[in-house]
């Protein structure tokens, strides 16, 4: 089976990350894909975030019963901050037939170098870096460090176009908090469940 694994705080989630999570199984001819919320993201320990269990709810909202994207409760469960090295290798020792992937965004692609025990994460796992249309070619020069030439080579193989959307997770807490529209940021069961539970007001 060949898996992809998209992690996160999903804070909310919205129309950009079910897009992009949508590209990568369609262009990567993943079997799966599986939202991974993060307990504590690394780049993240000084923002309190959302309760997990509501931003578990609002990924199965958006989802909406997609056959081959679920949630999973991984790194919640676990609990800490959360390592990508640390979450693949505990799925990978749960599945063992799987064939593992990653996604992220190009911007983040110059920092995979410096993630926890990088090598290991590359050679258990392809990341699929994801870039936007217009946005230029991701850099993979920045493995180097990291991978061999041949490696490089494979992962090269798993770069994956999305249509340009501008939407942040961010910007959507700020809108809420000020009391504007999130309409057509975030599916609309996630609109309703953010104003029904009150959250980032």
């Amino acid at each position: 089976m060949r898996l992809g694994i998209f992690g996160g705080s999903f804070d909310p989630v919205h129309y950009g990350h079910l897009l992009l999570a949508e590209s990568c199984l369609e262009q990567c001819q993943l079997d799966r894909l599986w939202f991974v919320p993060a307990a504590i993201p690394p780049h993240k320990q000084d923002r309190q975030l959302a309760p997990p269990s509501a931003r578990v709810e609002m990924l199965k909202l958006a989802l909406g019963g997609h056959s081959q994207i679920e949630v999973s409760e991984t790194e919640l469960k676990r609990g800490g901050v959360s390592y990508t090295i640390e979450t693949l290798t505990e799925i990978q020792a749960d599945h063992p037939d799987s064939q593992l992937f990653f996604l992220m965004g190009t911007d983040n692609l110059q920092y995979l170098p410096s993630w926890k025990q990088p090598e290991q994460l590359c050679s258990l796992a392809s990341p699929i870096v994801v870039s936007r249309v217009g946005s230029g070619e991701p850099d993979f020069e920045q493995l180097t460090s990291v991978v061999s030439n041949e490696r490089l080579a494979e992962i090269r193989q798993y770069q994956v176009i999305m249509p340009l959307i501008d939407l942040s997770s961010s910007e959507i807490r700020n809108r809420v908090a000020q009391g504007k529209s999130i309409r057509y940021h975030t599916p609309r069961a996630v609109e309703q469940y953010i104003k029904n539970q009150e959250l980032y007001r």
